[in-house]
C-alpha cells in the first residue's frame, strides 16, 4: 500500500499544480467583474419598490461592456435562516472587466440615475468581485 501511495501522491500533486484555476490563469484586468448592489429604500411599499426598479432599468441596463444585467426584489418568502432581508432591490451586473465597470460608473446615465434616486434609499451596499468562473 505504501508503495502505491508513494507513486500516486506525486502524480496527484503534479496534476493539481498543472491544472490552473480560472482566476489564476487570467489577469485580474481581464477577468469578468461582478457589480452587485443592494438598495434599502426609505419607503419599502410595493409602489415605491416598483418605481425604483423602473428607474434602475431605465438608467442601468444596456451599458457598453455589460455581459449580464438583472434586477430583483427581496424574496420575502425565503425560509433560509442565513438569507439577508434588509434590502428591497438588488442589481446584478457583470462586466467584461473592471475597466468596463469603471466606465459604467462614470457614465452620464449612471450619474443621472444617482441624481434621480439619491434621496430614495436609506442604505446601499455594493459588492464587487472578480469572477472565478463565468
Amino acid at each position: 500500500m505504501w508503495k502505491s501511495l508513494y507513486v500516486a501522491l506525486p502524480a496527484l500533486l503534479c496534476a493539481a499544480l498543472a491544472y490552473p484555476s480560472f482566476a489564476l490563469s487570467k489577469k485580474a484586468d481581464d477577468a469578468p467583474y461582478a457589480h452587485m448592489v443592494f438598495f434599502t429604500l426609505k419607503d419599502g411599499s410595493k409602489e415605491s419598490v416598483e418605481a425604483f426598479v423602473a428607474v434602475c432599468d431605465k438608467y442601468l441596463s444596456k451599458h457598453e461592456g455589460s455581459k449580464y444585467y438583472s434586477l430583483g426584489t427581496m424574496a420575502e418568502d425565503s425560509n433560509e435562516p442565513v438569507s439577508v432581508k434588509d434590502f428591497h432591490v438588488a442589481l446584478h451586473s457583470v462586466f467584461e472587466s473592471k475597466a468596463a465597470c469603471n466606465n459604467y460608473l462614470v457614465s452620464e446615465r449612471h450619474k443621472a440615475f444617482l441624481g434621480e434616486v439619491k434621496d430614495k434609499f436609506e442604505k446601499v451596499r455594493v459588492f464587487d468581485s472578480y469572477l472565478v468562473k463565468p
